[in-house]
């Protein structure tokens, strides 16, 4: 159990260059009002004037103050000239030739005899036959209103200090009172229990009992009847100032305040007083460090895996460049192809990514564009007409003429060379976006390195840059092949003659051969005067500025022939639509997303493995460097604490 103080001063001053703000180790936290009587209470625990006074807050910062207990001087002189063995306070000072001294753990290698070391709280250390083994940090005293240089915010600052180091669960609470003011607006009070309603690590020391009006004592407060405290209630006896200004020793302080809790308070003389205290605080740390230490172990234990997690993932310095340089860049290609194949590690579940999202491009937004083209879309009757007409020269047609068809239906073949082109920078954005989706969460190592991420992505996107004019023309040349050869032979084509028996067979089946016949006859006759072409009755003939009429009605050989050129349109469309939803996702995948894959590696390491640029390429961020010395220093403090613990045996805790 002796054990179990030093214990926790040695894991103090492990986390004290890294910060042991992570870890909550059991101490006692000394709070109260400012002139409260914190500091004698901490002076005469001690046995030494070693805190700075004054007026106003004097304690501007924590002071986290270990004592520890080391034999006589004398004693330790006798066993130095004897076998050599020494207690473990000593060992890191074998050459202190003092009764007591002091070290601030800032400088550590410093040692400072007790005279010399007032007016520096900082994190002290005293060494001293004359104290208990104990851990205290004094805060500041609470105030209300700002002094001499003091912020606005001075109370919620201090009060904010305050309950970062009581708010520990782990922590012990002291809180001081002045005997003459009335505990129910004791301000240390009121913070201890807002951390601990319960009161279960909370002691009260009932300060300056001699101060208190005549008649009156603070016997029902000592015993617990006014406010009951769970860790106990103690009273002592401050110095006052005249003892200060005097220069009275703690060690008559000490008897003097002996002899008045005698007088005034004989059946609480023995539980009261400096003395008492000091050994309740000892005993109270003990027990609580022992019940804190099994979480302790615990603790460190799952931040060292933690921390040694997230060292492994800064990665180790750079020394080979090359080779380093080269491993990036390999891992960078990989990813980037996996992504493309479906098979990288990290696969997203919120949104299609990589190869996927080609496919749905080749597939879905593509095809559906396609098939969503109507064959005669903006190809009216009278377009159709126009276009036969214009085939036929100056002679009446007795056929449909075969150019009138072809003019037709390259017009309706270009309208698939936009949605084409559409396509291939789809898949172009997505090749993109592929180089953040791996640089962000595939290749970790890379952020290591902002240049080289910066000049990958440089090149990358270059390299897609310089494929997409190629696959653009290619896609292009697509279209271009199916206008340059209209392919009637082709064995899915409808043969012209069929579609136009087709035709008149249908028309038969509606009419009467000879009514038929008849009724088109008349029907040529009486054509309205503003018939095709046709200039109307009583206006001047202009060939040049004739406008073809919006709309009329066509007569049955008309409606024959314009039903002929779309059912053969229709239908030659259909098959190079088909034709080029299959050619251009091909064409896609071989002269950019496939050359990208293949050349990627390549490209790169040309671009990047070059003697000058290396030791630019892999200078890490500022960020980097420093979270990795931050954390393999946190690490290794855990570690060293994982090793203090493990010294306490399972026997030392009861």
């Amino acid at each position: 159990m002796e054990t179990l103080i030093p214990t926790i001063n040695r894991l103090q001053e492990v986390f004290l260059t890294v910060g042991a703000e992570i870890i909550q180790l059991p101490q006692i936290v000394v709070v109260g009002s400012q002139s409260s009587g914190k500091s004698s209470v901490l002076e005469s625990l001690v046995g030494r004037d070693f805190l700075p006074r004054g007026s106003g807050i004097v304690t501007r910062r924590p002071l986290v103050l270990q004592l520890i207990n080391v034999s006589p001087l004398q004693e330790r002189l006798k066993n130095e000239s004897g076998n050599g063995v020494t207690q473990n306070a000593q060992n890191s000072y074998p050459g202190v030739k003092a009764e007591e001294w002091g070290t601030f753990l800032h400088c550590k290698n410093q040692v400072h005899l007790s005279e010399r070391f007032k007016g520096r709280p900082i994190y002290l250390k005293i060494f001293s036959p004359k104290v208990l083994n104990l851990t205290l940090v004094d805060l500041p005293g609470i105030t209300k209103v700002p002094v001499g240089d003091q912020p606005e915010d001075i109370e919620a600052q201090v009060q904010e200090m305050i309950l970062s180091f009581i708010s520990n669960p782990n922590s012990l609470i002291l809180a001081v009172s002045p005997a003459n003011s009335d505990l129910a607006t004791s301000d240390a009070l009121k913070l201890a229990r807002e951390v601990d309603p319960d009161g279960r690590r909370t002691l009260l020391v009932v300060s300056k009992l001699d101060l208190m009006d005549a008649g009156t004592d603070a016997l029902e407060v000592l015993l617990g009847r006014v406010i009951p405290v769970r860790l106990g209630i103690i009273g002592v006896v401050n110095r006052s100032q005249h003892d200060i200004n005097t220069q009275k020793s703690l060690e008559d302080s000490m008897r003097d305040e002996q002899a008045f809790l005698q007088r005034h308070y004989p059946s609480l003389a023995s539980r009261a007083g400096s003395r008492y205290l000091a050994k309740t605080l000892s005993r109270l740390l003990m027990h609580h460090i022992r019940d804190c230490l099994p979480d302790l172990k615990t603790r460190v234990t799952v931040l060292s895996a933690q921390y040694q997690t997230r060292l492994n993932s800064y990665g180790q310095p750079v020394e080979d460049h090359s080779a380093t340089l080269l491993q990036i860049v390999t891992k960078f290609a990989s990813d980037y192809c996996n992504t493309i194949e479906g098979t990288a590690r990290y696969i997203q579940t919120t949104e299609l990514c990589g190869g996927a999202r080609i496919c749905y491009i080749f597939h879905e937004t593509f095809g559906r564009t396609l098939q969503s083209i109507d064959p005669l879309g903006g190809l009216t009757e009278l377009d159709i007409l126009t276009a036969i007409r214009n085939a036929t020269g100056p002679r009446p047609a007795l056929f449909v003429p075969e150019v009138s068809f072809e003019l037709l239906v390259k017009r309706q073949m270009k309208r698939l060379e936009e949605p084409s082109l559409r396509c291939v920078e789809l898949v172009h954005e997505e090749l993109q976006r592929i180089i953040q989706h791996c640089s962000s969460y595939s290749t970790q190592e890379l952020l290591r390195f902002p240049k080289l991420h910066d000049s990958i992505v440089e090149v990358v996107t270059g390299l897609l840059r310089k494929r997409l004019p190629i696959t653009n023309e290619m896609v292009h040349n697509l279209v271009s092949i199916e206008l340059a050869y209209i392919n009637t032979k082709h064995p899915d084509f409808t043969d012209a003659a069929q579609v136009s028996a087709s035709v008149n067979s249908q028309q038969a089946e509606a009419l009467d051969g000879g009514k038929r016949w008849k009724n088109e006859k008349v029907a040529e006759e009486k054509a309205p005067a503003a018939s095709f072409g046709s200039p109307s009755k009583g206006q001047a003939i202009n060939l040049l500025d004739t406008a073809v009429p919006v709309s009329r009605k066509l007569s049955a050989r008309e409606q024959r022939d314009c039903e002929v050129i779309q059912r053969l349109i229709k239908c030659y469309f259909l098959i190079v639509r088909k034709s080029i939803q299959d050619s251009v996702p091909k064409t896609v995948m071989h002269f950019l997303v496939n050359f990208v894959k293949e050349h990627l590696q390549s490209e790169l390491v040309g671009q990047l493995y070059k003697q000058p640029l290396l030791q630019e390429l892999l200078i890490e961020s500022q960020d980097t460097a420093q979270q990795r010395t931050e954390v393999a220093q946190m690490l290794e403090a855990l570690k060293k604490a994982n090793n203090i613990i493990s010294e306490i045996r399972e026997t030392h805790l009861w």
